[in-house]
């Protein structure tokens, strides 16, 4: 399997609801280093994965919508706990749509998967991996 990778960055507030979150259960900040790793079997016809430029650009675009964000405001995570976990999941379906949609090119058609990681710190991260 061959891959790519591409990196942004986020940083939004939040806060968690229920005891296990302890103090992050105040509104709090988080800045998260965006990975988003392509998957493809066979390269396509120009011996790459996925254009990185385009790959960079859509990443950009589906982080923007939460970018500086007050997640707690937002409709679409109104009473959700917005974990990195579930966070890495909504980039990587939002990141999937726009993929479908056509945002990466005719070659983007041979991706096999694609995998959103949240870095939280340098020695913590969650990932969403899914099929496309």
């Amino acid at each position: 399997m061959f891959s790519i990778t591409v990196r942004d960055h986020i940083m939004i507030a939040h806060s968690f609801r229920g005891e296990v979150f302890g103090p992050a259960q105040r509104l709090h900040g988080a800045t998260f280093l965006v990975d988003a790793t392509f998957r493809r079997e066979q390269l396509d016809d120009d011996n790459i994965v996925v254009d990185i430029g385009l790959a960079t650009q859509e990443l950009g675009a589906v982080i923007s919508e939460l970018n500086y964000r007050n997640l707690d405001n937002e409709a679409d995570f109104a009473g959700i706990n917005t974990s990195t976990e579930f966070l890495a999941k909504v980039i990587a379906d939002r990141l999937a749509a726009r993929i479908e949609k056509g945002a990466l090119g005719e070659g983007a058609k041979g991706l096999a998967g694609l995998t959103v990681s949240l870095h939280e710190s340098h020695v913590a991260w969650a990932s969403y991996e899914r099929a496309l």
